[in-house]
Order: C-alpha cells, then structure tokens, then sequence
C-alpha cells in the first residue's frame, strides 16, 4: 500500500472516530423533556361551613366583629394561666428543640452545597522523603528531598448543576424552617388542648364530689328514715348503692386529673407535677375568629409551605441530575517548592509548577446517570402530589373546624337549656319526696338525669373550646412572618411554581 493511501485511510478512521464519539457525547446529554404532573388541584371560592364567630362568655354567638388572627391566638380565651403553658410548651417542648437543630443541620448543608461552587486549595508538605535509586552506571544513591506545596482547583459550572444543588439545598433549609414552625403550631395546639381538657376533667370532678356530697345526705336522711319505721330497707339499699356510685366516680376522676397533668408536663419538657390553675371552663371565652377565604390557607399553613418547598428542592435535583449528563470542566493548579537540603528549601529551592484544565463527559454508564434522572423525575412528581394531598388536607381540617364550631354551639345552648330544666325537675321532685308525695325511685332518677346534664355541659363546652383551637391550627394561627410571603406564593390551586434553575429538558445540547 502506498504512502498516500495509509494517509488517506488514517485520515478516514480519526474522522470515523471523532464522529463516533461526538454521536455517543450527544447521545449522552440527549434526553426527552421530563415536565410536572399536571395540576388537579382546585381552588374552593369559599367554606361550605358557615364562618363562625365567637362569643365573649356563655354559648350562644353574639355579633361580635370577626378579628384577624392573633400571633399568640390563645391569649384571646382570656387565661394567663393558659398563656403561661403555651409559652413554657413552646419554650421547652422537646420536639421542637430537635427541630431547631435540624434546622441548623440544614443550614450547614447548605454551606457544603455553596462550597462546591468556590474553589479548592489545599496545601502538602513532605518535610523529608528519603529514598534510593540506581543510577545508569548500576551504582545506587541516596537522596534527600524537602518539599511544600499547594495545590487549587475549580468545577466550571458551565450547565448550572452545581448551582441547582445549592438551590435543593435552599429549598431543603427552607423547609425545615416551615416545619419548624408547623411543629411549633402543633406543640401550641396540643398545650391549649390538654389545658381544657385538664379544666374539663377539673369541672366534672367538682360536679361529682357536689354529687358525692348530695347522695351522701340522702343517704343519711334514708337511714333515719329506716330506723323510724318509715322507709323499708330495700330503700335504704338501694340509697346505699346510689353513693356507693357516686363515691367510686370521684377517684376515677381524680385519676384521669392526675394523668393529664403528667401528660402536660411531658408537652412542656418537664418533670410531673402539680399544675396551676387558671380561669373556670365556663368563665374562658370564646374567640371571634376569621376564617377568611381558602386561598389564605397558601400564605398561613407552614406545612404547605414545606410541601411547596419540597416540590422547588426536587425540581433542583432533577435539573442537577439531568446535567449531570452534559460535560465537566474541571481546572487545577499547583505549585511546589522543593530543595535537597533545608537550607536550599529556603534559599533557593527549585520551583516548580503545573496549570491544566480537563474536560469529563460520561460516555458509556450502563444506563446509571438516565436512571438517577429518572429517579429525580419520579421524586418530582411525589412531592407535586404531596403538595396536592397537603392542601387539600388543609381545606378538609378548617372545614371540620368550622362544621364542628357551628353545630356544637347550637348544642351547648339545648344542653343547658336541658341543665336547667334537669336542675328544677330534680328541685320538685326532692320537695315532693320530702312531703310524701313521690318515691325515692323518682328523685334518684331525678338525680342521675341532673348529673348526666351537667356533665354533658362541661363535655360539650370543652369540645367547643377545642374546636377552637383546631380551626387555629387549621388555620395557620399565628405563623405569619415575612418569609411567609417570600416562599409561599399561591398559584390558584395550581401546582406552585418551582424557584430552582428549570429543568435541562427546556434546553437540549
């Protein structure tokens, strides 16, 4: 073969080359576009359930002007006592001592992920390295060498990758601040919630000593009856039985008192103990209370917030791994300073020293950098529907809230209106008892329906007052700060807009 035809068929194979390569480079960034879920999400004009307001004291509404709400919303029930267990809860409870510090975890991760994107140096000191070689001639000989040196080198973020990593990052701080403060909603919610509860739990063992007390005086009257010859001893057992009732309700209740407080201190992130008391049930108000329009719920609730934010965090991965397909500049510097002797290290050592630049595209991966795109795509879509079933889960809690609020108020006026009138049959029944005129049968009887009315009023009244405190938690009460309209911006019911570097299939290499 000629001289000439072995060039031409060299030229031939390195053209074949590099058109092979630049197929395999293209085929490598080359990806079908990956776009979100469409949006199902829809936007109610307004609460089926009627927006109610609270009344100052007592059950039935007034026409009290709904207020915006309160950063501390459970000062409005109007118990410093209250006031202070909110505040100790949100001071010391547990949880959310680890949320913080997840917090701060996060913000270091988002120092790393800033990092990356600044370059690297780094510095290397051999103080001796002795080693032996042979020379040419077959002789061997020593040799000493001290050397320092420093060595620097920087990623190009050319398609942004780094940059969509420290926007996940971002996103990912962000989040965790929204659910810091979504922790912080719930630990209030639960403190005001066992406070009533423990007030309700209080009531109802005040009505059931009174009760104690009452049967005890029957007793007594049954038994002078016996002894007279005026009653039968049928009569005076079943007496007997009727306190012996009334006597074992009070230490159950006693118990679930006890109980309650252990589980407030531990809400609190304290020891057992004693609890203090404020305000009697019936003497905390009722809150007027806004519910305002469901789109609010967007800017209020910091769980979807940190819903939203997932879907910003997963749609930066899916850009930083979708570019992890395209090539890599990398640059790199070093410099040494390198002598045989100390005295020449530090007076006239040789200097020596390398800059260079690599480019690094993946060529065959058996399918593992489209896989990891398909895997961020998929977490993409999760966290789009998460964000969905969160707001969604939002509209349904104030719903009930609201729905609660509206038939328990019309419930507590029945049941004290029945309280009342269980109060006066019980009031003729004793005094025809008294007369002669009816059985003990029908004023024992008498006596159970006062005390099932009673303790259904203060049953009703607490489940009234927490029903409050649901619609404020539904209801985001409280979290409303400036970063609350920065990171959350409604979309009306649409899936929110991601704030990261949009995804790579908007541009094709």
């Amino acid at each position: 073969m000629s001289r000439l035809a072995s060039a031409q068929l060299f030229a031939s194979a390195q053209r074949l080359a590099s058109g092979l390569l630049c197929a395999l480079l293209l085929a490598g960034c080359t990806l079908p576009p990956q776009p979100a879920p469409p949006a199902t999400l829809q936007m109610p004009g307004g609460w089926r359930a009627p927006n109610t307001t609270g009344t100052t004291t007592g059950s039935t509404p007034a026409s009290a002007a709904a207020a915006q709400i309160s950063a501390q919303w459970w000062q409005t029930f109007g118990d410093p006592v209250l006031d202070d267990v909110v505040a100790r809860a949100l001071a010391q409870n547990t949880d959310l001592r680890v949320a913080r510090a997840r917090v701060a975890e996060y913000q270091a991760r988002l120092d790393i992920a800033r990092a990356a994107q600044a370059p690297a140096v780094s510095g290397s000191a051999q103080p001796v390295l002795r080693s032996r070689a042979r020379t040419p001639s077959g002789s061997f000989a020593d040799t000493t060498v001290h050397q320092v040196g420093v060595q620097a080198s920087y990623e190009v973020d050319l398609w942004g990758r780094l940059r969509s990593l420290s926007d996940a990052a971002l996103a990912d701080l962000q989040g965790q601040q929204d659910a810091l403060d979504a922790a912080a909603l719930s630990v209030a919610a639960l403190a005001a919630s066992g406070y009533l509860n423990l007030r309700s739990l209080d009531a109802q063992l005040h009505i059931a000593r009174v009760t104690l007390a009452t049967r005890k005086e029957s007793l007594d009257r049954a038994k002078h009856l016996l002894d007279t010859g005026y009653n039968s001893r049928a009569e005076w057992i079943q007496f007997q039985s009727d306190y012996l009732a009334a006597a074992a309700a009070v230490p159950a209740l006693e118990r679930s008192v006890a109980l309650q407080e252990n589980a407030l201190h531990l809400l609190l992130g304290e020891n057992p103990g004693d609890v203090a008391r404020g305000a009697e049930l019936t003497a905390l108000r009722l809150p007027a209370v806004d519910s305002g329009v469901p789109s609010e719920l967007l800017r209020r609730r910091p769980d979807i917030a940190q819903a939203e934010q997932r879907v910003v965090s997963a749609d930066a991965n899916l850009a930083a791994a979708r570019d992890q397909l395209l090539p890599s500049l990398q640059l790199t510097a070093a410099g040494t300073l390198q002598g045989l002797s100390w005295d020449q290290l530090f007076n006239a050592p040789y200097r020596l020293w390398s800059i260079g630049g690599s480019i690094l595209t993946p060529v065959l991966q058996g399918n593992r950098l489209r896989a990891s795109t398909e895997v961020a795509a998929a977490q993409r879509d999760q966290a789009v529907f998460a964000y969905e079933q969160s707001v969604r889960n939002a509209f349904a809690e104030v719903e009930n809230a609201l729905a609660s609020i509206d038939a328990l108020q019309r419930q507590l006026v029945q049941t004290e209106a029945r309280e009342q009138a269980s109060t006066e049959a019980l009031r003729v029944v004793r005094n025809r008892y008294r007369n002669g005129y009816a059985s003990y049968l029908e004023e024992l009887d008498a006596q159970r329906t006062n005390y099932a009315a009673q303790q259904a009023v203060v049953q009703t009244r607490t489940t009234l007052l927490t029903s409050y405190v649901d619609l404020y938690r539904a209801l985001g009460g409280g979290w409303s700060d400036a970063r609350a309209s920065a990171n959350s911006k409604p979309n009306d019911g649409a899936t929110p807009q991601t704030q990261a570097k949009a995804p790579a299939s908007t541009a094709q290499p």
